[in-house]
């Protein structure tokens, strides 16, 4: 846990949120500034800045991240479409660093993105 993240506080719940999964190494809840209908942030409970910061031995976790996403769309009937997002750096988007995948869908998406 790193002691000044908001998701690792999120984690310890010294912060609330609306978790909708939570497993020892996962932990998933509703975003607070929701870009679709559906809008979850699907997080690891170890602390690591972003995707760029991950390691060979967080490759089952990253995977984990990605199968818990899948759950939870199919629960939230969003199989006709759903994005996943991983927001690498400031340049991306990314403004909370402890890695976190974004679960959007219930609307249609655009492509190119951004």
């Amino acid at each position: 846990m790193s002691e000044n993240c908001l998701f690792c506080k999120i984690a310890a719940k010294q912060i609330p949120a609306k978790l909708v999964f939570e497993d020892p190494d996962l932990f998933a809840f509703e975003d607070i500034h929701p870009q679709a209908p559906t809008h979850i942030l699907v997080c690891p409970r170890k602390h690591f800045a972003s995707l760029d910061a991950a390691q060979p031995a967080d490759q089952a976790l990253i995977g984990k991240l990605l199968l818990v996403a899948a759950q939870l769309a199919r629960e939230r009937h969003l199989q006709p479409g759903y994005r996943t997002v991983f927001n690498t750096g400031a340049l991306a988007g990314q403004s909370v660093f402890h890695l976190h995948l974004h679960l959007l869908g219930g609307r249609p998406f655009h492509w190119p993105p951004g």
